[in-house]
């Protein structure tokens, strides 16, 4: 057994199994700010690495404890008490992809009612911009924050595919497209975390209306949801060239051991340092886009050098429970604390560890590797 094989069995073992879901032991933002329970992106993001590792090795406890954890906040009727439709929260649709997953895995009617709940209460009377793009939430009216699409779009073209419906997978394309004509930067290649259509958020360009900074793991999200979706459809064009390029764009910034900074491009800033929740969201993008063949085999050994960096530096293995370090805990604009996205405000961010933000990244990553042929 290899140190990334020992490191699973043990999070599983020790941290995933053991945790109520109530009360996961890997949702620090949670924990540290003493929220009570709901339903949040965090916890479906480590419940889709569980389905993911699921399907690699058919272990019935991951299956079970994804169930028990989903039951706990999903009723029979498929809804969801800890959720507000009217937030339009895009994060909280992420959730919705396991819905489905466990829908398909299980044929059980909360999980179909659940998901289409969502897409009737939520997504069919999402705000949206004058481009088309959704709001990222109703307190962040007019704003596309680009990790939002790893949270919607996958989701939407796979409800677009069950149904057969070209209309929404269309809408998925032309959101994918906004993001890029928007937020790309054409001298890095690198996307502007977010953008206001009013021009008057405090974090705005006046003129353009997007943030100042590329922040590390919302241009990771934005490789995960593109390569998500590339596998539900393959052969778009959309989806694929946007993949392969922002890929080869986060690769130069790769240092040495395949790491990649907080703020990619600033390797000159001191308190710069290797984050590993948006390295791991790259190395998992990187080797699936490589198994697609969407990238070829320098983007795949990119993206395994960053996952074998993470396990052999950023990763204490010695106890019972394993510990990741290097993951920020949270980045965003505006709001109550005015973040005005800035260099200095995304360095000031709290770094934490064995944050399901770093390990769910960690378990996807593994899952391609495993998947190398």
């Amino acid at each position: 057994m290899n140190k990334s094989d020992s490191i699973i069995n043990k999070y599983i073992d020790n941290l995933i199994l053991t945790s109520d879901p109530l009360s996961p032991k890997w949702n620090i933002e949670t924990i540290l700010c003493n929220k009570p329970p709901k339903w949040n992106y965090i916890d479906n993001c480590m419940i889709t690495a569980l389905l993911m590792l699921y399907d690699l090795d058919g272990d019935p406890r991951l299956l079970d404890y994804s169930i028990k954890f989903v039951n706990t906040y999903v009723r029979k009727d498929g809804s969801i008490p800890t959720m507000n439709y009217a937030d339009y929260n895009i994060d909280n649709i992420n959730g919705a992809k396991n819905l489905m997953k466990l829908w398909k895995l299980t044929s059980e009617e909360r999980y179909r009612l659940g998901f289409e709940k969502i897409w009737n209460e939520q997504l069919i009377r999402h705000p949206r911009l004058s481009c088309g793009s959704f709001w990222h939430k109703a307190i962040y009216p007019e704003q596309l924050w680009i990790d939002g699409v790893y949270m919607v779009l996958p989701f939407i073209a796979e409800y677009g595919k069950l149904y057969n419906t070209r209309g929404v997978i269309d809408d998925v394309k032309r959101q994918f497209f906004n993001v890029r004509k928007i937020t790309r930067d054409p001298k890095t290649g690198l996307y502007y975390h977010g953008y206001d259509d009013t021009n008057t958020m405090c974090w705005a360009d006046d003129i353009t209306g997007l943030s100042p900074e590329f922040w590390l793991r919302s241009n990771s999200w934005v490789c995960a949801a593109l390569a998500d979706t590339c596998e539900i459809l393959p052969g778009d064009d959309v989806c694929t060239k946007m993949l392969n390029e922002l890929l080869c764009a986060l690769a130069q910034y790769c240092m040495d051991d395949g790491m990649l900074l907080q703020l990619p491009i600033h390797k000159e800033l001191e308190n710069n340092y290797p984050e590993t929740s948006g390295s791991l969201l790259f190395a998992y993008s990187a080797m699936k886009a490589s198994r697609l063949g969407i990238c070829g085999e320098d983007i795949r050994k990119a993206g395994l050098r960053t996952f074998n960096t993470v396990t052999e530096k950023f990763i204490d293995n010695s106890g019972d429970v394993p510990v990741l370090s290097n993951i920020c805990l949270v980045g965003g604009l505006g709001g109550e604390k005015k973040r005005d996205g800035s260099s200095e405000y995304y360095l000031s961010e709290k770094i934490v560890s064995n944050d399901a933000k770093g390990i769910a990244p960690y378990f996807m990553a593994y899952t391609e590797t495993k998947r190398i042929v």
